[in-house]
């Protein structure tokens, strides 16, 4: 049972997890909106929301807790464009939408993207 239990397994190990999860918040940090599985967004909302709570705060020690988990290109265009962009909201920087489910496996799909 789980109880208590925070996060999805994704069917990964925890090695797996993690580096799936900084794979998908570099590309949503890139390019701002990305199509993924309705679980995988839901997981990396939370993840990429406390990233840029951290950009927000602006100080060196976040952004080297940052740059532990993003690219120098995607940490800098986190820090300089997308948390200057959220300074006056609390919170919920993401959004995500729901598809239609994927032919091939009939998965739910997602986009998820930031709130302008």
């Amino acid at each position: 049972m789980r109880k208590k239990k925070k996060g999805r397994k994704l069917k990964r190990n925890k090695d797996q997890r993690k580096a799936l999860l900084k794979s998908l918040a570099e590309s949503l940090v890139e390019h701002e909106r990305i199509t993924t599985t309705h679980a995988k967004a839901k997981e990396l909302a939370s993840f990429v929301e406390k990233l840029i709570t951290k950009a927000k705060r602006g100080g060196l020690s976040e952004r080297r807790a940052v740059a532990r988990v993003l690219t120098k290109k995607s940490t800098k265009k986190l820090f300089d464009e997308i948390a200057p962009r959220y300074k006056d909201r609390p919170g919920g920087y993401t959004r995500i939408l729901k598809l239609s489910p994927r032919k091939s496996d009939g998965a739910k799909m997602a986009i998820i993207e930031f709130v302008k």
